[in-house]
């Protein structure tokens, strides 16, 4: 097990002692670990105290309720689900590869950023079961009983009926599974609630992309991963960069050098687009040769001749394929 200096990899099953865990190095093995709260959230009856470094972990059919307050829970790699004031939910299993949960009352929002090969997430609601079937954002209401897709797609099932919702779509979840059209771009405190804590996870990806980077460390898998800096869990995607459904960019430890780094420019061959200002044209050009384009600049002082004498200049109105410098 390789150790990264100020990174953690989330160890789901457990919930961090201190600070000094922050150079282990585990791999998650279960979803539902209490990411952060707001106000009166309880944990299977008990009041659940925000605490630097330490996260309870929802056990299977335990049940997570908030009063006045909100809760924000990892499930697999680059999901997360937010839940609202006066709401409840119960873990029915805590595998990966297949997260279950029942929802109870209040709203969730279900941000994926991305969802694994392999891995499924489904939410229960009385009858009907909904199952997050791509990368995008989903919410589920009780009051009224309804599924919004913001972006991606859901697949429903309910009384034997199968149906597939898309973005910019709603499902009633009441039994009568009745489709219909909602702006994806209103929100209310919830949503905005949830991008807040969307843009800060986001925020916190850099620095732990980068001592990834710095590190040499092998990242094989997307995971979440402990940044000290910020007080929480980030996504490191395993490859590439990733848009979550609220536009925040998640970078891969191969990808983030395009933030930290200068790109290098390719040395110059004698060519030097820098404009010079031409006195017979009265405006800034870049001399031409020949072939179209410039070899070397135009000099201010006139060119020699070969008497030593320096002949007037000559004002190029058009050239060969470049046409005229500009």
């Amino acid at each position: 097990m390789k150790t990264v200096p100020g990174l953690l990899l989330i160890p789901a099953a457990l919930a961090l002692a201190s600070a000094p865990a922050f150079a282990q190095t585990m791999i998650s093995a279960k979803s539902g670990m209490i990411h952060y709260v707001e106000g009166k959230v309880l944990l299977d009856g008990k009041a659940v105290e925000p605490k630097f470094g330490q996260f309870p972990q929802i056990k299977e059919n335990g049940v997570l309720r908030t009063e006045a307050g909100r809760a924000e829970v990892l499930l697999s790699p680059g999901v997360v689900l937010r839940l609202s004031e006066n709401g409840g939910l119960r873990l029915i299993t805590d595998r990966l590869i297949d997260t279950r949960l029942e929802l109870l009352s209040g709203s969730i929002l279900v941000e994926c950023g991305e969802i694994l090969k392999g891995n499924a997430i489904t939410i229960a609601y009385k009858d009907a079961a909904v199952s997050v079937r791509e990368d995008g954002l989903y919410r589920i209401d009780t009051e009224p009983a309804e599924l919004r897709v913001y972006g991606g797609r859901a697949v429903v099932e309910s009384a034997g009926q199968v149906l597939t919702v898309k973005g910019g779509r709603t499902l009633t979840l009441d039994g009568t599974l009745i489709a219909g059209k909602f702006d994806s771009k209103l929100g209310d405190s919830l949503f905005r609630w949830s991008k807040r804590r969307a843009d800060t996870i986001a925020m916190a990806n850099l620095s732990s992309a980068k001592t990834l980077r710095d590190s040499d460390t092998a990242w094989r898998y997307s995971n979440w991963v402990w940044n000290p800096y910020f007080g929480l869990f980030t996504f490191i995607p395993h490859r590439g960069i990733w848009s979550s459904p609220y536009g925040c960019r998640y970078y891969s430890p191969r990808e983030v050098y395009i933030v930290y780094y200068q790109p290098v420019r390719p040395a110059m061959t004698g060519w030097d687009s820098t404009p010079r200002y031409n006195s017979n044209l009265g405006y800034s050009t870049i001399s031409q040769t020949p072939s179209g384009s410039s070899g070397t600049m135009a000099s201010s002082a006139p060119p020699t001749t070969a008497s030593g004498s320096q002949s007037a200049p000559i004002a190029r109105e058009s050239g060969s394929a470049g046409g005229r410098g500009r």
